[in-house]
């Protein structure tokens, strides 16, 4: 398996059958709740998620790979600046060489107020432990890298994204079969929700960046010094007290 081969089946994937199911029924529950016109699906894995209960219009892919709508480098999208509304990414950072650039692209194509979803690869999980072991090393999708779900969040963050929700799923080392050992993997789940083996982070696009804004300067109140009596106040006592 090459460095660099990128998933372009579900299948591919050890579980890939049941990741798939697990991410599908992960966003069952956001799709009735966007709208707009143009859905992106970007990669092959996205490609094939069912999103039949999403409300936006129309649906298509864009990949470098047979069946997707449009064959293009999602480097380089085809695709007018803020035409998005929601922008799916299934497993794509883990095969990127520089995974901020191809999110500075698709935040070029997101409307204002448009949603992202993006799967990935838990490196806090115990899926990492084919990262140790010679035999998976090279193997998808273990050949890939697994970013932390918070440096996805803090990327998001630097483009202008507020975070709906960071979800964990899946309490399986990918290796072996994964309906064997449901008990412990309940455990875990209720233990640790946080190692989950793959993530969902949902952000939405925001109006301006998530930058804090400067406390202006209070203009300082003028400091006002007594006038001297110059000995008026014993004048009018006279006055007042001629005799």
């Amino acid at each position: 398996m090459s460095k660099n081969e990128k998933p372009q089946q579900w299948h591919q994937l050890p579980c890939g059958d049941e990741i798939q199911l697990a991410v599908e029924q992960q966003l069952a529950s956001w799709w009735p709740r966007i709208f707009g016109y143009h859905l992106l699906k970007l990669g092959p894995l996205s490609h094939q998620i069912s999103s039949l209960h999403c409300n936006i219009a129309r649906h298509f892919s864009i990949h470098d790979g047979e069946g997707a709508s449009i064959i293009a480098d999602p480097h380089h999208l085809p695709l007018n600046s803020g035409s998005m509304d929601a922008v799916l990414m299934s497993f794509l950072i883990e095969f990127e060489q520089d995974p901020y650039r191809l999110l500075r692209e698709v935040d070029r194509v997101m409307i204002s107020g448009g949603y992202i979803f993006i799967c990935g690869f838990n490196p806090v999980s115990t899926a990492f432990i084919g990262k140790v072991m010679p035999k998976y090393q090279t193997k998808l999708p273990w050949s890939g890298q697994f970013f932390m779900p918070a440096r996805v969040k803090d990327w998001l963050g630097l483009l202008g994204y507020k975070i709906l929700q960071d979800e964990r799923f899946i309490y399986h080392p990918l290796i072996g079969d994964i309906n064997q050992g449901a008990w412990w993997q309940n455990r875990i789940e209720r233990w640790l929700p946080g190692i989950g083996s793959v993530y969902l982070i949902v952000a939405r696009k925001m109006e301006s960046p998530l930058t804090p804004i400067r406390e202006k300067k209070k203009a300082r109140a003028p400091q006002w010094a007594p006038a001297s009596t110059a000995g008026r106040t014993g004048h009018s006592n006279k006055l007042n007290n001629p005799n």
